[in-house]
């Protein structure tokens, strides 16, 4: 059966100049690294502005106002917390990578775009105690049920976790204690993941 053909562009997003420059600058970035080292096993433009760009901009849109300080756990190549610091620029991003080569990569994606935001080059769960966030991200993270009861201690009580799920692993998240949950949201243009939000409780 054939899939719908899901367009997406920066245009679309309903993004300023100045943010459509720097996903624009992302990209030639993303594709340059990606050519030396697997940042991404997404190698074509189109499908990264589809399945990288557009998800992650969906999500920045359903962070809530109050949120100051977020911590995208896992960053990988830099989604979605990247995608965040550039729609939601009021937003200190820690990008908390482990892998030395993409953390390096997320340092320098920071310098270029201009980012207000800083790479952790190591575990999440080696970070300073008592470090906290008004929000945790989490997207492609393996074992992610484990991640967000790791991901929760990082959390202020109130904060917020954003998770990108799949159908299958939705259930799985609902026995992670310490967190009140909301339904999950479908992903536009996505096949099979919704965004789950959950406040610390």
């Amino acid at each position: 059966m054939k899939q719908p053909d899901y367009r997406f562009s920066l245009d679309d997003a309903g993004l300023d100049a100045k943010a459509v420059e720097q996903f624009e600058m992302y990209l030639a970035l993303l594709l340059k690294w990606n050519a030396r080292m697997n940042l991404t096993g997404v190698r074509k433009p189109k499908e990264i502005l589809r399945r990288h760009f557009a998800e992650s901009i969906f999500a920045a849109a359903q962070i809530p106002k109050p949120v100051k300080a977020l911590l995208d756990f896992g960053s990988g190549a830099g989604f979605p917390g990247i995608p965040i610091a550039i729609c939601r620029p009021k937003i200190g991003v820690t990008l908390a990578e482990s892998q030395g080569k993409k953390a390096a990569f997320l340092q320098e994606a920071v310098r270029t775009l201009g980012l207000k935001a800083e790479v952790w080059r190591g575990r999440v769960e080696a970070m300073e105690r008592g470090r906290v966030f008004d929000a945790v991200t989490l997207r492609a993270v393996d074992k992610m049920a484990d991640a967000c009861r790791a991901a929760v201690e990082r959390l202020a009580v109130g904060g917020w976790l954003v998770v990108f799920a799949t159908r299958k692993t939705e259930a799985a998240l609902e026995k992670v204690q310490g967190v009140r949950w909301e339904m999950g949201i479908e992903i536009p243009g996505s096949e099979q993941e919704v965004l789950k939000t959950g406040a610390k409780v």
